[in-house]
C-alpha cells in the first residue's frame, strides 16, 4: 500500500509538471479554456495525464509482481474524472451561456460516479448483464438495452469532440480577426461547426443501430415541412450563411434596418443581433438582411455628418454668426476638420434668421446626441457673449373695434 500510494503521489506531481510545462510552452493565461481552464487544474489536460501515468504505474507494478490495490480503485475514479473534465469543458466552451449547460454538466457528472460506485461495489457486471437481457426487434434485427445505451454514449461522446473541435477552431479562427476579416472567419467557423456535428450525429446514429437508409423517409418528411411550415426558418439560416458569404453586412457596422439602427455585434446563423447606442438589443432574423432594404452606415465610409438649426435676429451680422458656428463646432475633438464644419444661410424664417451648421464625425458608435449637444451649448455661450439676439416667436394680433 505504502508502495502504490508513493507511485500515486509521483504520479500526481509528475501530472502538475508536464500540465505546467505545456501551459507555458503553448499558450498564455486565458487560453485553451478546455485543456487548461481557468486554473491548471481546472482543465482536461491535467487528470487526462494523471490517469495515463496512474496506469502506467498500475502495469509497472503488476510487471514487478507487486499486489495492486490502490491502483485499481484509483484508474476508475480517475476515468470518470477526465470523462466529467472533458464533458464540461467542451459544452462550456461551445455554449457559453446556455441555461442547458448547467443540467448537462450535472448530468455527466452523476452518471460518471455512479458509474464508479456500480464498479466498486460489483454490481455493473449484473447491472449489464440486466440491459442485455432486455431485447425486442426492429424489422429484422435484434435490439437490446445495452445496445441502445452503448450507441447513447458513444453518439454523446461523437458529439462532445465534434463540439471540442468546432469549438478550438473557431477559437484560433476569430482569435485575430476584426472588421470584414472578422465576419468571413466566423461564417467558415459556422460552417465547420455545423458540418463536423452533423457527421458526429450520423456516427452516433449508425453506434446505436440506426439504419441511415431509413432516413430518407424522414429526409422526405422535413423537405415537405421546411416547404410548407419551416420557410422563414430555412430562409433565416441561408440567409446568414449569404451574408457572412458576400460580406454585405459585417460585425462592427452601423445599420438602420426597420426604424432601428445599432451596431452588429455578432451574426449567428439565423439571427443578427442589432445593439443601439441607448445599450438596447435587438434579435433581427437574416431573412430582413437579405429581403428589406436597409441602411448600411458605415459600410464604405464610416463618415457621418450631423446638422443642427440655429435662429438668430434679423438685425444680427450673417458673417460673424456663420464664423462663431463653424468655431463652436470646430473645437471639439470628435469633429473632423476634413471635410470642415460649414454653417449656411438657410432660411428666412417668420422670427429670424435660419442657420444650418453640418459638421462630420468618424466615431457614431460613441454617441450623437452628447456631442450634439456640447455643440448648441458651446454655440449658446458664443451668441450670449457676442450679444447675438436668439428671438423669441412673435405673433401680431390686430383688434379690430367696430363702431354702433
Amino acid at each position: 500500500m505504502l508502495t502504490e500510494f508513493a507511485a500515486v503521489v509521483a504520479c500526481v506531481v509528475l501530472a502538475w509538471l508536464l500540465a505546467w510545462s505545456a501551459r507555458r510552452a503553448l499558450t498564455g493565461e486565458g487560453q485553451m479554456p478546455v485543456l487548461f481552464g481557468r486554473r491548471l487544474l481546472d482543465g482536461v489536460l491535467f487528470p487526462v495525464l494523471l490517469l495515463l501515468l496512474v496506469y502506467a504505474a498500475f502495469g509497472a507494478l503488476k510487471a514487478a509482481g507487486i499486489p495492486q490495490v490502490l491502483l485499481r480503485l484509483a484508474l476508475p475514479v480517475l476515468i470518470s474524472l477526465a470523462l466529467i473534465r472533458v464533458g464540461v469543458k467542451v459544452l462550456q466552451a461551445a455554449f457559453k451561456q446556455a441555461p442547458l449547460v448547467r443540467l448537462l454538466e450535472r448530468w455527466i457528472s452523476w452518471l460518471a460516479w455512479l458509474t464508479v460506485v456500480l464498479w466498486i461495489t460489483g454490481l455493473l457486471p449484473l447491472l449489464l448483464g440486466e440491459l442485455d437481457s432486455i431485447s425486442w426487434r426492429v424489422g429484422g434485427s435484434r435490439l437490446t438495452a445495452l445496445d441502445l445505451l452503448g450507441g447513447a454514449l458513444t453518439a454523446g461522446g461523437v458529439l462532445i469532440v465534434s463540439l471540442w473541435i468546432s469549438s478550438a477552431l473557431e477559437d484560433r479562427l476569430l482569435r485575430s480577426a476584426t472588421g470584414g476579416d472578422l465576419s468571413l472567419r466566423k461564417a467558415v467557423s459556422n460552417a465547420v461547426r455545423a458540418l463536423l456535428v452533423g457527421i458526429g450525429l450520423l456516427l452516433g446514429l449508425t453506434a446505436v443501430g440506426i439504419d441511415l437508409t431509413a432516413l430518407s423517409v424522414l429526409g422526405g418528411a422535413i423537405g415537405v415541412g421546411v416547404g410548407l411550415g419551416l420557410q422563414k426558418l430555412a430562409a433565416s439560416y441561408v440567409s446568414g450563411f449569404v451574408m457572412l458569404a458576400e460580406r454585405s453586412v459585417r460585425i462592427g457596422d452601423n445599420v438602420r434596418i426597420d426604424g432601428f439602427e445599432g451596431r452588429i455585434t455578432d451574426i449567428k446563423a439565423r439571427y443578427t443581433i442589432v445593439r443601439a447606442l441607448s445599450g438596447r438589443e435587438s434579435v433581427v432574423p437574416n431573412e430582413m438582411f437579405i429581403g428589406n432594404r436597409i441602411e448600411n452606415l458605415s459600410l464604405t465610409d464610416p463618415k457621418v455628418v450631423q446638422t443642427t438649426v440655429i435662429s438668430v435676429g434679423y438685425g444680427s451680422d450673417v458673417d460673424q454668426v456663420m464664423q462663431l458656428l463653424e468655431t463652436a463646432a470646430r473645437q471639439q475633438s470628435r469633429v473632423l476638420q476634413e471635410p470642415a464644419p460649414a454653417a449656411h444661410l438657410s432660411n428666412f424664417g417668420p422670427d429670424g434668421l435660419e442657420f444650418t451648421l453640418n459638421y462630420w464625425i468618424i466615431d457614431p458608435e460613441n454617441g450623437q446626441g452628447n456631442l450634439r449637444s456640447d455643440i448648441n451649448l458651446a454655440i449658446l455661450r458664443a451668441l450670449r457673449e457676442h450679444r447675438i439676439e436668439i428671438p423669441y416667436p412673435q405673433r401680431v394680433v390686430h383688434a379690430v373695434k367696430s363702431g354702433v
